[in-house]
């Protein structure tokens, strides 16, 4: 994931920073708790397209 990308994209819903989880090829909003995937080095920043995440993720 390019940094300077990183530093730029917020979670769509909150406005908040999102983290780049490698493992799951996803960027995490933790306010939200959604994880948005990454496809074909593209970041969808789409709700829909989100995954929630559980609890146990989030620790």
């Amino acid at each position: 994931m390019d940094k300077t990308l990183l530093e730029i994209l917020v979670c769509p819903t909150c406005k908040g920073p999102l983290l780049y989880k490698k493992a799951s090829n996803e960027l995490w909003c933790r306010a939200e708790k959604l994880a948005f995937p990454i496809r074909n080095d593209i970041p969808v920043m789409l709700v829909e397209e989100a995954r929630q995440l559980k609890l146990e993720e989030l620790d």
